[in-house]
């Protein structure tokens, strides 16, 4: 699955502050109609740079999933 996520970027592609797991789930239920749960999100480091991050999500203590997340500049 992949998502977008539009957001205020600077010089270089640096974002002003960083994209949280609420941003990400909302932009999931908008784009992909599926509600995904902002607490099982496993950001390893805080995405604070414009391109394509990899976000695992654990849907149970044995499965989890890669979100593809596209950070956009706005």
């Amino acid at each position: 699955m992949e998502v977008n996520v539009s957001i205020k970027a600077g010089e270089g592609g640096k974002i002003f502050g960083s994209v949280s797991s609420k941003e990400i789930a909302q932009a999931a239920q908008e784009q992909l109609g599926v509600e995904l749960d902002k607490k099982k999100m496993q950001i390893p480091s805080p995405i604070k740079s414009v391109g394509t991050h990899m976000v695992p999500i654990r849907l149970h203590p044995k499965v989890t999933v890669e979100l593809k997340v596209n950070v956009r500049e706005a």
